[in-house]
């Protein structure tokens, strides 16, 4: 049984009851869970697990063969498979990430070229494109504030496999593929702006991102541009 994906469905959920089903060297799979997995350039979430009067820390979420993983700190009193758990989120980070990871959507609708990779992060998040050249910095900056400020609505809308295989120039990112797997594959919409697939966990719209700079523009190959950005508070 695969772990049931409650962050897909809520990103705003902090806590969650579930029951183990396996336990393993690299951590706790459980039936269901609001933690997110490291993928697609985010981080995996981390947190706490309660059970029986303990509390453990949860120092990383992976995706693993049979559900998601709940890496656990080191020592930490173990729960049994069947056991009820409470799991619950570090809330400030992941809302940072939620903010960040729907900024960097903007700033790929806002550049023309191909996604090479991307990575994002509670401090600085980053976006690699196949240009020749670099943008405007002073423009993009202000372009990209504009959209925030805007406070664009956020829907989510679900496609099968068929769908995005017949449309293959919906997916921008071309070192990172959308989760698949599962028969159906979630759509990001921001409003009038931003549309493609994407697993991650964002903000409901894009005034929550709060104001936002361009930090370096780096020149990493021929025509592959980094564009760095950082939350500007």
């Amino acid at each position: 049984m695969m772990t049931r994906e409650l962050f897909r469905e809520d990103s705003y959920l902090k806590q969650c009851k579930a029951l183990v089903t396996e336990i393993s060297e690299h951590g706790i799979t459980l039936d269901q869970t609001v933690f997110y997995p490291k993928g697609g350039g985010q981080p995996g979430d981390v947190g706490t697990l309660a059970f029986s009067g303990n509390q453990v820390g949860i120092v990383d979420t992976l995706k693993g063969e049979t559900g998601i993983v709940h890496v656990l700190e080191p020592g930490a009193v173990l729960p049994k498979v069947g056991d009820q758990v409470t799991v619950e989120l570090d809330w400030d980070r992941r809302h940072k990430l939620m903010r960040t990871h729907t900024c960097l959507h903007l700033l790929c609708a806002l550049v023309d070229g191909d996604v090479n990779g991307g990575q994002i992060g509670e401090l600085k998040s980053r976006l690699d494109f196949n240009i020749p050249a670099n943008p405007d910095k002073v423009a993009l900056n202000d372009a990209l504030n504009k959209l925030i400020a805007a406070d664009l609505p956020l829907t989510f809308s679900w496609i099968t496999d068929a769908e995005l295989d017949a449309s293959p120039d919906l997916v921008r990112t071309m070192s990172v593929q959308p989760p698949r797997g599962s028969g159906r594959i979630r759509m990001v919409n921001v409003q009038a702006t931003d549309f493609q697939p994407c697993g991650g966990t964002h903000v409901n719209s894009t005034g929550e991102i709060g104001p936002m700079r361009i930090g370096k523009i780096e020149n990493k190959g021929k025509q592959n541009r980094r564009i760095n950005i950082l939350f500007d508070e």
